[in-house]
């Protein structure tokens, strides 16, 4: 057992410095939709092209980085993932010379395919890496530090794109921030090459007795965290897209700068509400706290639509604490069970996303006159994680 814990403890730590990666990457991507609008003078609607970019880069990649790693194991697809993350981020460099918000959409697309592979890789590797009872706290675990990585984002936005040359069209401050996350990357791919990773064979860390003939398509519970996690995604991309305008909008008293510190406090409130449904699973079935956390947000959703001022900015801000456990949650009971099924169940789970590609856009559109009006969206889209909650995440024997 001890010699068990040990060989997947290295392995635990070095992945879980992967999700810090990308949720910085994340972090840094719902300020950027401010900082093109004021910059290359785009409205609203066009600046959540970004998320389209970004969330349907997982929707095009997911499926083809699993046959990858079907073949060549999790440690090749997460060094692929790194390579396509590191070259996106250094063709920020160009874009930012041209102005080019189109060239910016390419520039992120490779970026989000490496991510794309990443999470496709990590986030079953780190399922599998111990006792399946235990996935769904150990995948919120490493999850936390992707949080982490989404706090800092907002912080190192607000203080390098927000400057005095903001909104004069000068995107220095982009490339700087890009290519030093390009050079961190590369380093990180280089230490994966070099560390041994094991491979491990899902169809043993089954948690009771299954038919591992069972067809992927046959598995309810699986079905439904695909569902229940597009709908996820879409309300986390809608709510921190728009964010910024909405706070703005809210109280006279907040400008573009402190709404980004104030998105940057929203992410760390995401990331304590990681460490504290992490604790909280020890005492409480996930997917009941999944159902508590559902019906908490659509009621602060409800506020953050009706009300206005400081009072409703806070409730916003609450969204992000009470969000922080669903999507590993829902992956992790998605994909429990699966067998052989677990890399291609997970790369569906992954492709998913995509609802944070569609749904921010129809929020944009909605929000051209009121911005508060566009949280109908992410209230419908809790309704369905609490389903999932509730009954959606039972396993048919």
């Amino acid at each position: 057992m001890n010699q068990t814990k040990n060989k997947f403890l290295l392995p635990l730590i070095l992945v879980t410095s992967l999700f810090f990666m990308w949720g910085l990457a994340y972090g840094l991507l719902d300020v950027l939709n401010k900082h093109f609008q004021d910059s290359l003078n785009i409205t609203k609607t066009r600046s959540t092209l970004l998320q389209t970019a970004y969330f349907g880069a997982y929707f095009l990649i997911a499926f083809p980085a699993a046959m990858f790693m079907n073949r060549f194991g999790y440690k090749k697809g997460i060094i692929a993932g790194l390579l396509l993350y590191a070259i996106g981020a250094f063709l920020f460099y160009p874009a930012a010379q041209q102005s080019s918000f189109n060239f910016f959409l390419i520039s992120l697309f490779i970026l989000a395919s490496g991510l794309a592979c990443l999470e496709t890789a990590a986030n079953p590797y780190v399922t599998v890496l111990g006792n399946p009872e235990t996935s769904a706290f150990r995948l919120n675990l490493s999850q936390c530090f992707n949080g982490l990585g989404s706090f800092v984002g907002p912080i190192i936005a607000a203080k390098l794109f927000f400057g005095a040359d903001a909104g004069s069209g000068n995107l220095d401050s982009v490339q700087f921030v890009y290519i030093i996350i390009g050079i961190m990357v590369l380093l990180i791919a280089g230490l994966f090459v070099r560390t041994v990773l094991p491979e491990i064979k899902e169809s043993t860390l089954v948690s009771h007795q299954v038919q591992d003939t069972k067809p992927l398509a046959n598995h309810s519970h699986f079905i439904n965290a695909v569902i229940a996690q597009f709908f996820y995604v879409a309300a986390q991309v809608g709510v921190a897209a728009l964010f910024i305008n909405y706070c703005i909008e809210a109280d006279k008293s907040i400008d573009t700068t402190k709404a980004s510190y104030l998105l940057s406090v929203s992410l760390l409130l995401f990331t304590a509400g990681r460490f504290v449904g992490t604790a909280l699973m020890r005492k409480i079935a996930p997917n009941r706290l999944l159902l508590i956390y559902s019906l908490i947000n659509i009621l602060l959703c409800a506020f953050v639509i009706y009300m206005k001022g400081w009072i409703s900015v806070y409730a916003l801000m609450a969204v992000f604490f009470f969000e922080s456990i669903m999507f590993p949650t829902i992956f992790a009971l998605g994909v429990k069970d699966l067998g052989h099924h677990t890399k291609k169940g997970s790369s569906f789970i992954i492709m998913s996303i995509v609802g944070g590609a569609l749904v921010p856009y129809c929020m944009g559109m909605i929000s051209e006159k009121a911005t508060a009006n566009a949280y109908i969206i992410p209230l419908c889209c809790f309704v369905v994680v609490a389903w999932f909650g509730w009954k959606g995440y039972k396993i048919k024997q």
